[in-house]
């Protein structure tokens, strides 16, 4: 079983930038599109998922040696609903309001494809520590697209910021409608690949 190479630090910044869930590998694009319409919403997602990545992949790393092949994915899709369950009944009972918004995003969580990815991709073939910045940076790397799409698309469609009034108005309502989530998604990709290109040319200069 090879493991990984990369230092702490690049698994870290891995999931933040040259592999960033949404923005490079556009995985989990349903609630990227559907629940991104305030910042607040982007924020409370992310750490749910946040939080049930890092565990996921810190319980799967832990006990890779024992599980079956043929049933790794079962056991990767009940870890997932366990800790799934958890954040879901922590949000609940303390964000009652915002939780009202999203209870059913949180609870499709099992089913998004970044967490099932990095449990078999990268937690069942590396050590728990790797494994544990692995999932940090993937996690926050969805908190950071969520964070930035809820922002573009607050600001624009609601005219709001975490809720705040900015320009007492509602300036361009498409952006509130799902639609719109498409269309942000899309332009943030290409800031991300030119930025991508903009690094490699300076790489190459210095090199």
């Amino acid at each position: 079983m090879a493991h990984t190479k990369k230092s702490n630090s690049q698994l870290f910044f891995n999931g933040l930038l040259s592999e960033n869930p949404i923005f490079r590998l556009a995985l989990s694009m349903c609630p990227a599109v559907g629940i991104s319409t305030s910042v607040m919403n982007g924020i409370l997602l992310g750490v749910a998922v946040l939080f049930v990545q890092v565990f996921s992949s810190c319980t799967i790393s832990a006990i890779k040696n024992y599980i079956h092949p043929r049933i790794r994915i079962p056991t990767y899709t009940l870890t997932i609903a366990t800790w799934v369950t958890v954040i879901d009944l922590v949000l609940a009972a303390y964000v009652p309001a915002a939780y009202k918004e999203m209870g059913i995003f949180v609870k499709l969580i099992v089913a998004f494809a970044i967490i099932t990815m990095r449990l078999e991709m990268f937690a069942a073939k590396n050590p728990l520590a790797p494994s544990f910045w692995d999932a940090v940076g993937m996690g926050l790397g969805f908190l950071f697209g969520m964070v930035t799409l809820g922002a573009i698309r607050e600001i624009l469609g609601s005219g709001t910021l975490l809720g705040f009034d900015l320009v007492g108005d509602k300036p361009l309502l498409f952006f509130v409608l799902p639609a719109a989530g498409f269309f942000t998604v899309g332009f943030m990709m290409a800031i991300y690949n030119y930025m991508d290109l903009v690094f490699k040319r300076m790489k190459e200069k210095k090199g």
